[in-house]
């Protein structure tokens, strides 16, 4: 389920207050993925809803 285009306008990273774009994974996931160069911390949708904690959020490899 994808998310409205204005909510991501307005979202951003925790960690570093970058702009999040939305990716989906091979397993059909959906995740928000941090655009700051230095982060890069990817976060999970969970029926349709961003779970934007730090710690449940996946480092990138």
């Amino acid at each position: 389920m994808p998310l409205e285009a204005g909510l991501l306008e307005i979202l951003a990273c925790p960690a570093c207050h970058a702009p999040l774009r939305e990716e989906h994974t091979p397993e059909d996931a959906t995740e928000l993925v941090c655009t700051g160069e230095s982060c890069g911390l990817a976060y999970p949708v969970r029926d349709g809803i961003p779970v934007l904690l730090v710690d449940e959020a996946r480092r990138p490899t």
